[in-house]
């Protein structure tokens, strides 16, 4: 079972979809002894960081994502999801994450951007090509490096650590595509809209979870 951790974010049923696409059942829920019995849990997210991140406190399940991580369950965070999982964000103010993986979460063109394009577009929105920042992961498994994927977002990651980033995407800058560390998996863009690719590195996941009957 894949459990879909309801929070009153959105993005919520096209994942259940894509998932349910690749042969796997799924359970959308805030109940944490029905989480519990899941072999994957995904955290999907589109909306301000500082919304999502009082609505997991209030639930308390910021707690429990942690422990479930620590206790061993494959765990997938999506677009807003992902980026709850690193250590603070700057959208409208300064909000703390989940601190699972080390990093910010900054708007793209910020003053301390030098290297920042201001020709391009934000948000950065449309299909963009995965960069291999290394290719030995199972994450990649019938993925080339240079398949698009669909990404929709006006902040990305800066990670403290560049080897927990298995993919990246060129916005003028290098834009964290997928992470992962141990357990612990993430995705910018949007798997469930990005085609074969996307439901390609959907499938790997679950199967790191044995969330598929194949």
């Amino acid at each position: 079972m894949i459990g879909i951790i309801d929070y009153d974010a959105g993005n919520v049923n096209s994942v259940m979809k894509a998932c349910e696409k690749l042969g796997g059942q799924t359970v959308l829920s805030s109940n944490i002894s029905v989480l519990d019995e899941c072999s994957s849990l995904i955290l999907p997210g589109v909306g301000s960081f500082g919304n999502a991140v009082k609505n997991l406190k209030s639930a308390k399940l910021d707690e429990y994502i942690k422990s479930a991580i620590s206790s061993g369950k494959n765990f997938l965070g999506i677009c807003l999801g992902m980026q709850m999982l690193f250590d603070k964000s700057f959208e409208d103010g300064e909000w703390e994450g989940l601190s699972l993986l080390h990093g910010d979460v900054v708007r793209f063109g910020s003053t301390d951007d030098a290297s920042w394009n201001r020709e391009l577009k934000i948000p950065h929105m449309g299909w963009n090509r995965l960069i291999s920042n290394r290719q030995d992961d199972s994450i990649c498994t019938d993925v080339t490096e240079g398949e698009y994927a669909y990404f929709v977002h006006s902040y990305y990651v800066r990670p403290e650590d560049w080897n927990d980033v298995v993919y990246y995407a060129d916005y003028g800058i290098k834009v964290p595509g997928v992470v992962r560390k141990g357990n612990i998996f993430g995705m910018q863009f949007h798997p469930e809209k990005s085609s074969r690719t996307g439901l390609q590195l959907l499938k790997n996941f679950l199967r790191e979870g044995e969330s598929l009957a194949y």
